[in-house]
């Protein structure tokens, strides 16, 4: 009886720290997988069994093998990746957005403005001046130039988001498919009794790529498969996995659930920075801009229509501009074909250059609510620099804190190889011992047959 304990005893250690060996191996050699999370195998004392009052002890046995994860960081992390891509993608679209002025440089519509209303100062003192009638011209055509394209590139620039929208959207709809499928997968396999730990690796990494997506909540059902809601909406159990759609209403881009009625409330991710600058700050960017050049045009129009051109026949009653429309701004056709057209005299005497200088004037005008178009001008400039530092300070802010977690999450789940290695050094020596256990158990054997 005793011998053939020793051979149980001996078998299932072998296989025991075999297992272990097995795990250890796992271990290493994801060392350098950022979405590994490091496995420990649990052993504990095997049960006895009481025969002929004697209590034989059965060795060892593999109570678990524990997946190190702490639900409280990720949760950390989740949460944080939302804020930080949100912040992060905002600032990138903001300081796109602050490139299209060009600001501060000779090509911004600051000294576009400037260089406007001097060349109007100058052909005042020289109002019979062709060469100074043709700079107005070029003045007013580079100003015209600058904020059509700024309003062109602002129209591609929200064509772009609105196409990056609809692919995140997609990759949202991609990524609650593959978790759906893993929910499925390690219910069925842990029903099974087949491990699930790598399994639960995939299915965290996957919800990380979400999470920097979309504002996302998890929790886990009694099947440990992930419960994922975005913006209150369900998105994924372990039986199904929503779709959603990205769409368009009154100039707003809005998420929502396919058969749903109500667009999802986003507050996180990519998705959410690019609604929002695209909803709410462009426009008003684009309004405030709107707000400067409309002020301009009316003014000058106002003061070149009182004026007398110096062509013959003298014309009176001439907008210097055609308008702004639709983002364009030009200057009106019959100045651009002759500068002569560009109405400046009061009375139509020669010479007399009032209305340049009435319109140079314009610069110092309090046109806007009390401020001047070019304090108008720089207001929009300095909202879009301070709405770009904002959302730098919070991604530097958030980097911080996924610094900080990403320390958390590799002290309780990241790979160390010097202890994988003393732990492959104690489970081959415990596996040698198992087996020198059965081959002096045999050797005991063989004695005692030859005694028989």
């Amino acid at each position: 009886m005793a011998l053939t304990k020793i051979f149980d005893i001996s078998s299932r250690s072998l296989a025991v720290y075999r297992r272990a060996l097995e795990v250890t191996s796992h271990n290493i050699v994801n060392a350098a997988n950022e979405n590994y999370s490091r496995q420990r195998i649990l052993l504990e004392t095997e049960t006895s069994n009481l025969t002929a009052g004697i209590v034989w002890g059965n060795g060892v046995k593999v109570a678990d093998v524990q997946r190190m994860r702490d639900k409280l960081v990720d949760a950390h992390i989740i949460n944080t990746n939302q804020k930080y891509s949100d912040s992060s993608r905002q600032n990138d679209l903001i300081r796109q957005v602050e490139d299209l002025f060009s600001e501060p440089s000779d090509l911004g519509l600051s000294n576009l403005m400037t260089t406007f209303f001097s060349s109007f100062n100058e052909l005042a003192v020289s109002p019979n001046s062709l060469p100074l009638r043709t700079n107005v011209l070029n003045a007013a055509n580079n100003l015209s130039a600058k904020v059509t394209s700024i309003n062109h590139s602002i129209i591609s620039l929200k064509s772009d988001i609105k196409q990056e929208f609809q692919q995140k959207v997609n990759q949202v709809n991609t990524l609650l498919r593959q978790i759906q499928q893993v929910n499925h997968e390690q219910f069925s396999n842990a029903f099974n009794g087949v491990p699930v730990n790598d399994l639960l690796d995939r299915r965290d990494a996957l919800v990380d790529q979400l999470s920097k997506l979309v504002n996302i909540t998890v929790v886990y059902d009694n099947t440990n498969s992930a419960v994922i809601s975005i913006g209150g909406a369900l998105a994924v159990d372990r039986m199904h996995s929503a779709e959603f759609i990205a769409e368009e209403n009154n100039g707003k881009l809005n998420l929502r659930v396919k058969d749903g009625s109500y667009p999802i409330v986003l507050t996180g991710g990519e998705l959410n920075a690019l609604s929002d600058v695209y909803s709410k700050k462009i426009p008003s960017y684009k309004q405030k801009l709107d707000s400067v050049i409309n002020k301009l045009v009316e003014a000058v129009n106002a003061e070149h229509v009182q004026g007398y051109t110096i062509s013959d026949p003298q014309k009176t009653g001439l907008n210097f501009f055609d308008g702004y429309t639709n983002g364009e701004l030009s200057v009106n056709s019959e100045i651009t074909n002759d500068p002569n057209k560009i109405a400046i005299s009061l009375d139509g005497t020669e010479g007399n250059g009032e209305i340049a200088l009435r319109i140079a004037q314009l610069s110092d005008a309090k046109l806007l609510n009390g401020n001047t178009l070019q304090e108008g001008y720089s207001s929009l400039i300095n909202n879009i620099g301070n709405d770009g530092m904002l959302q730098n300070n919070y991604t530097d802010a958030n980097q911080v804190v996924l610094d900080e977690l990403a320390q958390l999450k590799i002290s309780q789940s990241g790979v160390s190889i010097d202890e994988e290695m003393t732990n492959v050094l104690k489970f081959q020596r415990t596996y040698e011992a198992s087996a020198k256990l059965i081959m002096i158990a045999d050797d005991m054997l063989k004695t005692i047959l030859e005694m028989v």
